[in-house]
């Protein structure tokens, strides 16, 4: 089984508690239809689970699949330094079909921030670094598609479906001592 290499550090992006029971760390690809499907996924167990689950999102584009995969990226990474990132990554998941640059800057602008701006760091790649760091992090941890997940630090093996990440995440909140009873069944 994988681990997770790359430590969780204040350069990601995390939501939750972080003292949660459960911290779920996903690479992925703004692009990836099968990444829009666990974005929905992991909205619902983010829900479900509240403070027990803590979420971490790292890039992971696949360049030679997707093409507007580390635009979408970069443009999360902009709003994220403005203090909107995730806004930005969920209406990029639910604009999937549509990534180009009229959406990037459309969406910007929605979140009151610069489409100049945007404009700008994307001509000059200012958010490659952070995108390539995230992306050698989950090389390093044997990260070969998208989505893949870690679950406290150990690659899960399951598909990303919402059944099989809530039966993982389950049984972690258990061997944590959390009892079932306190949440009802998902599904």
């Amino acid at each position: 089984m994988s681990d997770l290499k790359a430590p969780i550090t204040s350069n990601d992006h995390v939501q939750g508690d972080p003292t949660a029971a459960v911290t779920l760390v996903e690479y992925g690809d703004y692009q990836c239809p099968y990444c829009g499907t666990a974005h929905v996924a992991v909205k619902l167990l983010q829900q479900h689970y509240g403070k027990d689950l803590r979420f971490v999102f790292r890039n992971f584009p696949l360049t030679q699949l997707h093409p507007e995969a580390v635009p979408a990226a970069e443009t999360a990474e902009f709003a994220g330094v403005h203090g909107r990132y995730w806004e930005a990554h969920d209406a990029l998941y639910e604009n999937q079909a549509a990534l180009v640059l009229p959406l990037y800057e459309s969406l910007v602008k929605e979140l009151g921030l610069s489409a100049a701006e945007l404009r700008q760091a994307l001509a000059e790649n200012t958010y490659l670094p952070k995108i390539k760091a995230d992306f050698d992090g989950g090389v390093q941890s044997g990260v070969a598609g998208t989505p893949t997940f870690f679950i406290n630090g150990d690659l899960h093996q399951g598909s990303s479906d919402l059944g099989s990440m809530a039966a993982a995440i389950e049984a972690y909140r258990l061997s944590a001592g959390l009892h079932r009873s306190a949440h009802r069944s998902m599904l």
